[in-house]
């Protein structure tokens, strides 16, 4: 499509928008922290002038004095913000002091993730998923999870406050979103310009993925605790690693000729400097749809395409990720493409995800983002997402799918224990 040619050549003044974007987050951040402290003055007046007697009676109490006030915190935050217990004494996990330094969604005492941190995992991130198809809303979570704490904070409200505990287990599915969100966005544009993507395949995905991903929104926001989430995350990522294993071996690749053929010629071309032969599509009908791959023949059911979009949808959106670790193999391991073409189309289905879970998840639901960090990280998304599509390329197809594995059992390994057992079995613990 001419269009989509036209756009690809405003990536750079793009990136230049994302910059003044992130300045503008950054700037905007401290403005609503600043107006939120002004907000809260006097309300901070009013319960340090109380302050004695609630940590007093907190001795004796222990969390049941709350705060009573949103500390000028809008939205279905500061009305939860309002429940969560003041802290005392005798009351040190699970409350807010409305004196300490503002962190998180301007909670005072939050984690504050640095920005120079979330710009340097995010282009960690874009690489990682632009480069394999998938992984990028995990690495997401883990960075968002583990690295900036934020999952241990949230964790803390566990007893003393559940609903600010699941509330911020949505933001932080939701961030993800962000980050995948724009990272399928740009690796769509490359891999287009590359002739990289089964559109039909795509398409008929994506027709199943907005219903999966409209309705596990719909049923779940607000609903689900940190530690189920963090549990069924890895559960998720463990299971598929061992099916990803399997395709790996000798007796799976055997069953692959075509797939083997099609990465094997690209290889050679790629080594020459030519990639232009790409996907080219030979028929499209309800039940059968045929292409090409640099004169190697594929063929799937658009039907069975749009079913697996549908429950692929409903896991990632519920577990607040792209999916590619689940399309990934479905492509590679059921319609048996090779993975040259599967990064490519995976990313245009997890855009289409991605724009149905953070549509339902902010507008219809309400849950925030916190912008300063979101701004941050999507200047790396960019960043990583320009850089994979065009090193894949030149790692053989068989160690994409080792590196996805090994990413997988880590991931899997790491989520699930600390979910389920209440303690990771792997660093870090």
């Amino acid at each position: 499509m001419d269009w989509i040619r036209k756009f690809s050549k405003f990536l750079m003044p793009i990136f230049i928008l994302l910059v003044i974007a992130w300045v503008y987050c950054l700037y905007s951040g401290v403005q609503a922290s600043e107006e939120a402290q002004k907000m809260a003055e006097e309300a901070q007046k009013a319960a340090a002038a109380g302050a004695a007697a609630a940590k007093a009676a907190g001795e004796a109490a222990g969390c049941n004095i709350l705060l009573n006030n949103n500390l000028g915190l809008k939205g279905d935050l500061g009305r939860i913000i309002a429940q969560t217990p003041v802290c005392t004494p005798t009351c040190t996990e699970g409350c807010i002091d409305p004196n300490a330094p503002r962190g998180y969604l301007g909670i005072p005492g939050a984690p504050k993730p640095s920005p120079i941190g979330g710009l340097l995992w995010a282009i960690w991130v874009g690489w990682i998923f632009s480069t394999v198809g998938a992984f990028g809303g995990i690495m997401a979570g883990v960075g968002h999870i583990t690295i900036f704490g934020l999952a241990n904070y949230a964790k803390s409200f566990k007893k003393t406050n559940p609903a600010l505990n699941k509330f911020l287990t949505d933001t932080i599915r939701v961030s993800n979103m962000f980050l995948v969100g724009l990272s399928a966005l740009v690796s769509t544009v490359n891999y287009w310009r590359m002739k990289r993507i089964v559109w039909p395949l795509a398409i008929a995905l994506a027709i199943g993925a907005v219903g999966g991903a409209f309705g596990i929104a719909e049923l779940t926001a607000g609903k689900i605790s940190l530690k189920s989430y963090i549990g069924y995350f890895g559960l998720a990522v463990f299971a598929v690693a061992g099916f990803m294993f399997y395709g790996t071996t000798e007796r799976a690749r055997a069953k692959r000729k075509a797939a083997r053929e099609a990465a094997k010629r690209f290889e050679e071309a790629a080594k020459k400097g030519g990639e232009a032969e790409g996907v080219k599509v030979v028929s499209f009908g309800l039940t059968k749809c045929v292409f090409t791959f640099y004169g190697v023949e594929f063929k799937f059911n658009p039907l069975l395409a749009a079913f697996g979009g549908l429950v692929i949808a409903t896991i990632a959106v519920f577990l607040g990720i792209g999916g590619g670790f689940l399309l990934v193999p479905f492509m590679t391991d059921i319609v048996k493409l090779p993975m040259f073409i599967v990064a490519g189309t995976s990313a245009f289905v997890v855009l289409i995800k991605m724009i149905m879970g953070i549509f339902t998840y902010m507008v219809l639901k309400g849950v925030q983002v916190w912008w300063p960090l979101i701004g941050t990280e999507l200047v790396g998304i960019f960043i990583g997402s320009m850089v994979g599509p065009r090193t894949q390329k030149y790692i053989p197809d068989i160690w994409l799918k080792r590196l996805f594995v090994v990413l997988a059992i880590y991931v899997g390994l790491r989520y699930t224990s600390k979910g389920f057992l209440g303690k990771s079995i792997v660093p870090p613990y």
